[in-house]
């Protein structure tokens, strides 16, 4: 007989929560950072504190896929499978990919001339105001890739097991419309190619599904599920829209802050 897993599990939950607990400790470290950024002196200021949030982007990555791999493990042993299995940590995103994504964040530090058609309502700001923005900018993007390391080494880990048969999204009850309608698809099969899809700030998580097991969603994730049926299924191009409308309706969006 098999057993029944789910996206609202205490293990997922507890997962989400210690990847949470990571991003605080990451924008902790970052912000300590932010006295490297010098505004009198940008061009030879900037490219130091990039390397210094590179380095913190590979410590807090490699731990995400610690506690992935340690959750993985203890998935495998809770669904009693047999044999024996290694998960693979997913290495860190190339130099590139994060120097670029910080020099994004950072853009709009550098001023413009105001006439220019080109220059940008946030090139327009104070300078403490640009600095702020940019910081807050930079912590999402390091976030998302911290976290991809961890939902990547799940991902992995499910693609090479034996025992393993797919991964389901988990989403928290303060996700995002996006993320609640992604998390209602359930079980995403490891002969699919679909690669997990996240936002700056996503904070949902990857559910391993094994032999013996069948998933199902839980209360939370079948009320989406049915709103989405209910106001949006049917309605291309315009499901997400629609969606997030019925979950706003019915107040199961995050307030803004």
């Amino acid at each position: 007989m098999s057993t029944v897993v789910s996206d609202g599990g205490d293990a997922a939950r507890r997962q989400r929560a210690a990847q949470r607990g990571l991003t605080r400790l990451l924008v902790r470290d970052m912000r300590r950072l932010r006295r490297l950024i010098i505004p009198s002196r940008l061009e030879a200021s900037v490219p130091p504190w990039i390397d210094a949030v590179r380095a913190l982007v590979d410590q807090y990555g490699q731990a995400s896929a610690a506690l992935a791999a340690d959750f993985y493990d203890a998935e495998r042993v809770a669904a009693r499978v047999t044999g024996t299995f290694t998960v693979p940590l997913v290495t860190a995103p190339p130099d590139g990919q994060v120097d670029s994504s910080l020099r994004w964040a950072t853009k709009d530090l550098w001023s413009r001339d105001p006439d220019d058609p080109a220059t940008t309502e946030a090139q327009r700001q104070p300078m403490d105001v640009r600095l702020h923005q940019a910081e807050k900018k930079a912590e999402v993007v390091a976030q998302k890739l911290v976290a991809g390391q961890g939902r990547g080494t799940v991902q992995e880990a499910v693609r090479r097991d034996r025992q393993a048969v797919g991964w389901a999204r988990t989403a928290a009850l303060g996700a995002c419309a996006f993320c609640k309608l992604l998390a209602t698809r359930g079980a995403v099969y490891k002969q699919d190619t679909a690669d997990f899809r996240a936002h700056d700030g996503c904070h949902c998580g990857v559910l391993p599904i094994f032999r013996g097991q069948r998933f199902e969603l839980s209360a939370k994730a079948k009320e989406w599920e049915r709103l989405y049926r209910e106001y949006a299924a049917g309605h291309s191009g315009d499901q997400l829209a629609r969606f997030r409308r019925a979950l706003d309706e019915h107040g199961l969006l995050p307030v803004a802050r």
